[in-house]
């Protein structure tokens, strides 16, 4: 008699499961939502993870409208921010003089013969003046010009080495204010600009009243220049091209020490900040600015031809041979 009992208790308990009252985990409390809803936000957010990681390791092609209005802000806030800097010339004045004497005591010092050697051949500081005041700006825009039609893959991270070496720049131009050698006190340099007469340079003339004389630590002229060499040499097709990307740098630390602008040294805080904006680009892009890939992989992918199985591709042989 006790088997009727068994079948009719487990009759009771599979209905008790399908309406749900035996699972404690089935009761649906207010306010929370069901499982499956759960699954698709964290399928959702997942998604939203893969695609940011996948960008950021093959960014996307930049939009030209965007690009142009990034960079025309972040100039024009980046001279406010280097123009407001106090232009503190005695603590500039000092640095300078610690800066020189460093140079003397580790032998390095050739700044005032390089200066009086180049001045003394007219044609030739004035090209570096107008080399100085205008290449610094020609040449950095073709090169971005250059890898958003050429390498739009990686126009994006070479772009925030640029911006991210700019920024660091910033910070120097704030925290260590350094009068130029040509604006040295008893420092014995010629202004070159001012005694030539040379045009368009904001080192010296009624254009040096609107700018920071004392923003000199580290040099953006070498910063950006070595920047704009890198990209040519790494990424050019003709060694020649290659070659002048790694002379453009040089030639500019030519320029700069003979033109008076600035120091050894300056030139050495410019390629720190320069290796700093590297490591940024690489920490958020995971991978070496040169090593992207050229055109974004999702433009590879859809241009890549679609193949079909070769039996696909003859349906007329296959009925007449029926």
């Amino acid at each position: 008699m006790g088997e009727p009992t068994e079948i009719q208790q487990s009759g009771a308990g599979r209905a008790e499961a399908a309406d749900g009252g035996g699972s404690t985990a089935a009761k649906a409390l207010p306010g929370r939502l069901p499982d499956g809803a759960t699954r698709t936000a964290q399928s959702r957010t997942a998604a939203l993870r893969n695609r940011f990681r996948e960008q950021r390791r093959s960014p996307a092609r930049p939009r030209i409208w965007f690009e142009l209005a990034l960079i025309g802000i972040s100039y024009w806030i980046y001279s406010i921010i280097r123009n407001a800097v106090p232009e503190q010339a005695a603590i500039a004045q000092k640095h300078a003089s610690w800066i020189w004497e460093l140079e003397q005591h580790l032998g390095i010092a050739v700044e005032r013969s390089v200066n009086h050697a180049m001045d003394s051949v007219g044609w030739l500081i004035t090209g570096m003046n107008y080399y100085y005041a205008t290449l610094h700006f020609v040449i950095t825009i073709g090169v971005l010009v250059w890898l958003y039609r050429s390498h739009p893959g990686r126009y994006a991270a070479a772009r925030t080495v640029l911006f991210a070496t700019t920024a660091i720049a910033l910070v120097g131009f704030y925290f260590f204010p350094l009068a130029p050698p040509r604006l040295m006190t008893d420092g014995g340099f010629i202004d070159t600009v001012k005694v030539h007469g040379t045009w368009g340079s904001m080192a010296s003339g009624p254009a040096a009243h609107v700018s920071n004389q004392y923003a000199a630590m580290p040099s953006m002229h070498i910063g950006w220049s070595m920047w704009c060499g890198l990209a040519i040499f790494f990424l050019a097709r003709r060694t020649w091209v290659r070659v002048l990307g790694l002379l453009y740098p040089a030639a500019t630390l030519v320029v700069i020490v003979s033109t008076a602008n600035h120091f050894w040294m300056d030139a050495v805080g410019g390629e720190i900040c320069l290796a700093v904006g590297f490591l940024t680009a690489r920490w958020l892009y995971h991978e070496w600015v040169y090593k992207l890939p050229r055109v974004p992989a999702r433009e590879t992918a859809a241009e890549a031809p679609i193949t079909v199985p070769e039996q696909w591709s003859e349906p007329a042989v296959s009925s007449a041979r029926r």
